[in-house]
């Protein structure tokens, strides 16, 4: 894929490294000059998926002027991971867009200072494409830890077009990347909106009523303080190994650790499927709450999650919470301002548990079944939202993916 005023300029031509670039390995401080000083760009610095510059690096390091000037990066630097416990990561690139300010480089760092002519964000997408990164990464050496050389680099075979193309393609990709950014920002926005409501939908500790309520129900006072084991009763889950998942199964589950990795506060879609005999396992109603009866730690177990749909075959190590309220109002208020007093109740050091004996002592404050419904297709609507915005994102990231196998041989 060529844009058409380039359609007609022939090959690419055929570089290495070490015509565009001057090498360097960075420098190794002391423990005692770290903290302080100039901006030091170190490798989680170049792993970041965003260019570079002296606001978002990391670290910092005390340096006199004399390493400063040897050691200085500026706009255009490309730089490297020198080592990485893995070989696939090794070698990964990243440019310095900074034009106002100089920054410097650790010593599991490698900085390619400009000497040739190249469009400093165009060289970075090429460096980030497969081949590439294949080329580079191969010639790693190490068993444990795995290193690439300044002579690695520097003899690694580039295609280049003309200037004029190469600031095309840039500007096509940065673009996108803006597109993209401004769409996580919008991500990040939502996600926190849904914070500010889940904090203000429903009564914080010592309190008997939220701060704010929808206009129909200002006038209705308190919500009624009821036990967990008042208004529910509770049942298990029964084992379902990974290696009972299949991709053509029939019977949808849910197993306990997708609590952690992969639902929210309501599941409708369900991930995995099984070929086991539903009559030989625990079967969901609608409005099943869900909560992990073991964990890593205790604030991760405190995860409910609402079932919307009957029929889904339920793992080992779930409890199972059949309430006469509201299941998705109830799972983003255990989510919410119960989430600590869950954790609280869990018991155990490498492995936490949580019983449903512990559940049923919880104390909840409970308004009528229409202020339940309101709030939780509020909150349902908002994270169907963050849902779209989090798929949007996904579909340019692949476009931008598809773009990069277009755009470079």
């Amino acid at each position: 894929m060529r844009f058409p005023e380039f359609e007609g300029d022939g090959e690419w031509v055929e570089k290495t490294l070490g015509e565009l670039l001057e090498f360097k390995n960075g420098i190794n401080a002391s423990k005692g000059q770290y903290g302080k000083g100039i901006k030091f760009i170190n490798v989680l610095d170049i792993l970041k998926e965003e260019h570079i510059t002296y606001d978002n690096i990391i670290g910092k390091v005390d340096v006199d002027n004399s390493i400063l000037q040897k050691n200085a990066v500026i706009y255009g630097d490309l730089l490297f991971q020198r080592s990485s416990e893995t070989q696939e990561e090794v070698g990964t690139a990243n440019v310095y867009l900074d034009k106002e300010k100089t920054a410097t480089f650790g010593g599991f760092v490698i900085r390619g200072k400009k000497i040739g002519d190249y469009d400093p964000i165009f060289l970075n997408a090429l460096l980030k494409t497969s081949e590439i990164r294949r080329s580079i990464s191969s010639k790693a050496g190490g068993s444990t830890r795995f290193n690439v050389g300044q002579e690695t680099l520097s003899s690694t075979i580039i295609l280049l077009p003309s200037l004029t193309e190469q600031q095309k393609i840039a500007a096509c990709l940065s673009s996108l990347d803006r597109l993209i950014a401004a769409h996580r920002d919008k991500l990040e926005a939502l996600n926190d909106h849904k914070k500010g409501l889940m904090q203000n939908l429903f009564p914080q500790e010592g309190e008997k009523a939220p701060k704010y309520r929808f206009p129909e129900f200002e006038g209705d006072g308190e919500w009624e303080e009821k036990t967990l084991g008042k208004i529910a009763t509770f049942s298990k889950g029964k084992g379902i190994s990974k290696s009972d998942i299949v991709e053509d199964g029939k019977l949808p589950c849910i197993r306990y650790g997708e609590l952690y990795t992969h639902y929210k506060e309501t599941i409708s879609e369900i991930q995995s499927y099984t070929n086991l005999n539903p009559d030989d396992l625990v079967l969901s109603e609608a409005n099943d709450v869900i909560i992990p009866a073991s964990g890593e730690t205790q604030i991760d177990i405190a995860t409910a999650s609402c079932v919307t749909k009957k029929g889904v075959a339920l793992g080992g190590d779930l409890n199972i919470i059949k309430a006469n309220v509201n299941g998705v109002f109830l799972s983003y208020y255990l989510n919410n301002s119960k989430k600590m007093e869950i954790a609280r109740m869990a018991q155990g050091i490498s492995v936490v548990h949580l019983y449903a004996n512990q559940l049923k002592t919880l104390i909840l404050n409970l308004p009528k079944p229409e202020e339940q419904q309101k709030i939780a297709a509020c909150l349902s609507s908002l994270d169907a939202s963050i849902a779209a915005q989090a798929e949007k994102i996904e579909q340019l990231q692949q476009h931008k993916k598809g773009l990069m196998q277009g755009l470079f041989p």
